[in-house]
């Protein structure tokens, strides 16, 4: 739910913090920020919200108490920390290899990720790497790293979707490439 700054009848307005050494600029349905990781910028949905940059925050105001005007607040405020964030602090996720059968590797060759000796397939799987974003792999871990969140976090899951078991029992085969942090909140499995 939105945190409510102003509330009254007119409208809700929420806010969203600049840090020091980003600067963002607001376009008519896009936002573009810039930081010490780079500089991304992104297309947003507005409708009816207003969008403004008052000294160091961004201030998002609606019209209306509405659910749905109050529900798109809150999904602007939350697309709009994630590129400050991404811009400042760069966005991380972890995987980890598991095998139980067959010992599988995985490597990275331009923009995809070959999954070699999954379950002893003799073929391998691959997995599409997104713009911008940067896969290492050192022994069993896997980080993938860049400034979207949203390619970051696709990349994952396409390697996590890549080792996906079919017709197979779960219990027994649990091979896999597995997420086990997200921007640095542990996963619990």
């Amino acid at each position: 739910m939105v945190k409510r700054e102003k509330d009254s009848k007119e409208g809700v307005e929420v806010d969203v913090d600049i840090p020091e050494g980003a600067s963002v600029e607001i376009g008519e349905n896009s936002i573009t920020a810039k930081g010490e990781k780079g500089e991304l910028s992104k297309t947003l949905r507005i409708g009816k919200i207003k969008v403004s940059k008052k000294d160091s925050k961004i201030v998002l105001s609606s019209g209306s108490n509405r659910r749905k005007d109050l529900s798109l607040l809150g999904t602007l405020r939350g697309d709009i920390k994630n590129v400050v964030h991404g811009v400042c602090d760069g966005i991380e996720y972890k995987l980890k290899i598991v095998y139980s059968h067959f010992p599988m590797s995985i490597k990275v060759q331009g923009n995809k990720v070959m999954i070699e000796n999954f379950l002893g397939e003799k073929h391998p799987r691959k997995a599409d790497i997104l713009e911008g974003v940067n896969v290492e792999v050192k022994g069993q871990d896997v980080t993938v790293s860049g400034i979207d969140k949203e390619n970051v976090a696709q990349t994952a899951a396409n390697m996590e979707q890549a080792t996906k078991i079919k017709n197979l029992d779960p219990r027994v085969f649990q091979d896999g490439c597995y997420i086990i942090e997200k921007d640095g909140k542990h996963l619990k499995r």
